[in-house]
């Protein structure tokens, strides 16, 4: 969307099928959001960066573009060198097409007869806008602060296809109120259940409501939402019915799947390299189901990852089920809940272990289940891009998290709430656009 120049301009203005080249009717403007290869893509830079594994020196230096390497140490800047092929134009490039759609649709001949089948399209555009600004938040913008949102830079907003309109930063404020608000005008038009998985429906918004919310330390919100998804869509996957022999154990699309998201396998996610932290691996009990059907030993030691809900080696980042019943969980407990977040939890929990051996969990101490909880949603929530939001709200709340790596020799680290959680944006849209770049 950023890309600027007339080359990037000819390709973002090409349509995924020339006989859509003016989308017009109903069909047109849904080709253009089935387009799953660039509507359900998912980012790479937070999962790169927010420390549930660690890469051998031979496969660090393996890696196969020097942004990785800085990507996984943590450097100050030159993390998105490859216009056109990095996580600015996968988070962006959607913002075009729904903007497409969105102007589409306010042009179109409607009839009643057609209206509904209009309105979820126009639901889904909103949902996807929404998604692709949030992860742009998520990794080039500061940890959502109400003291500061007003002040602090968050990420360019486009709200229509003229190439033309100068690029600007909004605050991180504005940027937060703009995901709302397109997430809020998705709720009414969309369909309670998609027709598949791969389109947004009322369900996903609210689940994507409760994920934002919980980003913003809005949590009686995120409760909220959170809830009302599940009332649409609460199955839970009895993990005692898989098979932990298998390479993939999960069926994509399976029933917890909301919507599904995509992360691409970036060379340091792959999981011939990505080996699992040892302290997060040995966080799994014995009779917890989820150690043999999230890890497999590793070629060259260690544990690498196989538990994508996508059924294979992509990385799933769509709203599911069972975080929602963490978030849910979570918010009951900050907001003195205890008896309701256990229930969520347990509920959870009960359907990871070995049919027999789960004990529930009790307490009357806040501290210790929200830490419960919290703890559970760093396990479940494994490579799906959600622990980088999650150490950037939970720093600003004085968790004081720190990450330390280590490659060929060298110590790297990041500490709570430093300035490098807001990623560079890449150098050369900062050339093209004439943006401020975020502080180094």
């Amino acid at each position: 969307m950023f890309c600027l120049n007339m080359s990037c301009k000819k390709y973002l203005d090409q349509k995924p099928d020339t006989a859509l080249a003016i989308p017009v009717t109903a069909t047109d403007f849904q080709a253009l959001i089935d387009n799953v290869a660039i509507m359900n893509a998912g980012v790479s830079g937070g999962e790169i960066s927010s420390g549930d594994y660690y890469l051998a020196d031979a496969d660090y230096n393996a890696l196969s573009t020097e942004d990785y390497k800085r990507e996984y140490s943590w450097q100050k800047d030159h993390l998105f060198s490859f216009l056109g092929n990095n996580d600015w134009y996968t988070a962006y490039r959607p913002v075009f097409t729904c903007n497409t759609v969105l102007e589409g649709i306010k042009k179109a001949d409607i009839s009643p007869a057609s209206q509904r089948v209009y309105n979820d399209i126009q639901g889904q555009a909103y949902y996807i806008r929404a998604q692709a600004f949030f992860q742009a938040a998520d990794l080039w913008a500061p940890a959502y602060d109400d003291t500061k949102a007003a002040s602090q830079l968050g990420v360019p907003i486009r709200l229509g296809t003229d190439f033309n309109q100068k690029s600007v930063r909004s605050t991180v404020l504005e940027t937060y109120g703009q995901i709302i608000a397109d997430l809020k005008s998705a709720v009414p038009l969309l369909s309670p259940l998609p027709v598949h998985p791969i389109r947004p429906s009322k369900a996903a918004a609210y689940a994507l409501l409760a994920r934002v919310y919980l980003a913003m330390h809005k949590y009686d919100n995120a409760g909220r939402y959170a809830d009302s998804s599940l009332k649409l869509s609460g199955t839970l996957l009895d993990y005692n019915k898989l098979s932990p022999g298998a390479a993939y154990p999960f069926p994509q699309f399976n029933a917890e799947v909301i919507r599904e998201n995509k992360t691409a396998i970036s060379a340091p996610l792959s999981n011939a390299v990505a080996r699992i932290d040892p302290q997060l691996y040995s966080a799994f009990g014995d009779n917890d189901l989820r150690k043999s059907l999230f890890f497999k030993a590793g070629k060259n030691g260690g544990f690498v990852f196989k538990g994508s809900y996508d059924g294979n080696k992509t990385l799933f980042s769509g709203p599911a089920v069972d975080e929602m019943y963490l978030v849910r969980a979570e918010c009951y407990a900050r907001a003195g809940q205890l008896n309701e977040a256990l229930a969520d939890l347990n509920t959870l929990l009960i359907k990871r272990y070995k049919t027999g051996t789960f004990i529930p969990l009790a307490g009357t101490d806040a501290n210790m289940v929200l830490n419960n909880i919290l703890s559970e949603r760093r396990k479940e929530l494994i490579m799906r891009g959600m622990r980088w939001m999650d150490l950037k709200r939970l720093n600003i709340e004085g968790y004081q998290i720190t990450l330390a790596r280590q490659a060929n020799g060298v110590s790297y680290s990041l500490s709570p709430n430093d300035i490098r959680y807001a990623l560079p944006i890449p150098e050369e849209i900062i050339q093209l656009t004439g943006m401020a770049q975020n502080p180094r």
